[in-house]
């Protein structure tokens, strides 16, 4: 089976209501940032899903509306 994109994977996703979760790497690609970037968002609040493993992953949804927080607090 062929890797889906992240698209394609919130498409299957969606009628059960869940969104895909992404790994650091894929966070990092996302939005063009280092991985201490991304260890620096967690510091500061960042949503994080815990693993079962020793990992993270991060609902897309969660993280840009954490953002937009973010900035909108470093503004004022």
């Amino acid at each position: 089976m062929a890797t889906q994109t992240l698209a394609e994977r919130a498409e299957t996703l969606r009628p059960t209501g869940l969104s895909p979760l992404l790994t650091t790497a894929q966070l990092m690609a996302r939005y063009g940032v280092s991985n201490w970037t991304v260890n620096e968002w967690v510091k500061r609040g960042c949503p994080v899903e815990p693993t079962p493993f020793r990992g993270r992953r991060f609902d897309l949804e969660a993280v840009k509306a954490w953002i937009a927080s973010d900035q909108l607090a470093a503004t004022a």
